[in-house]
């Protein structure tokens, strides 16, 4: 995937006579891709374990087969932690950068990089279409958050929730 974006972004920039040679590149970057989703959906259909967490992750609006292939390979804790473990190994939790007297600002840091990456993205689609998101994203920005604040709350509670599902059995609901 980063290979395709790197390639997308050559493409923009490149020149009319070299453009095709950066679409047969990205055709074939696209079958790799295809060829590696089928291959982790093989895999995980083949583990029982994996089929129940997979399913019950893309019941969640906004969670799709990334996602849910990332933390399934990335979090394998996932449904044994708590709320604030799971925060922290997705490296969503805040730290203080406090030091005597002086109280700096609270910043997100440490955990599994690949797993914020994917959030982020499917967060920008949750906050569109994921009506509890929508609204939590909304009410933080209208309260005076940064967006990208407010965005990385909204991460923090989706793997929440979603800790929450795995851990119950339940998939996504409204209430």
């Amino acid at each position: 995937m980063e290979a395709r974006t790197q390639e997308l972004n050559r493409k923009q920039k490149a020149t009319t006579a070299i453009k095709a040679m950066h679409e047969r590149m990205l055709n074939f970057l696209k079958k790799e891709i295809e060829k590696v989703d089928d291959q982790l959906a093989e895999e995980v259909s083949s583990v029982s374990e994996w089929q129940e967490t997979h399913t019950l992750l893309k019941t969640a609006p906004g969670i799709g087969d990334g996602v849910a292939f990332t933390l399934l390979g990335e979090l394998p804790e996932l449904g044994s932690l708590t709320s604030r473990q799971v925060a922290a190994l997705c490296g969503l939790a805040p730290y203080n950068k406090d030091s005597g007297s002086m109280k700096g600002k609270r910043r997100i840091r440490g955990g599994r990089a690949p797993i914020r990456t994917v959030l982020y993205m499917a967060m920008m689609s949750a906050i569109q279409y994921n009506p509890i998101m929508t609204k939590f994203y909304n009410r933080l920005v209208e309260a005076g958050k940064h967006k990208k604040v407010a965005l990385t709350a909204c991460m923090r509670k989706m793997m929440t929730i979603l800790n929450a599902m795995v851990r119950t059995g339940q998939p996504w609901s409204e209430a």
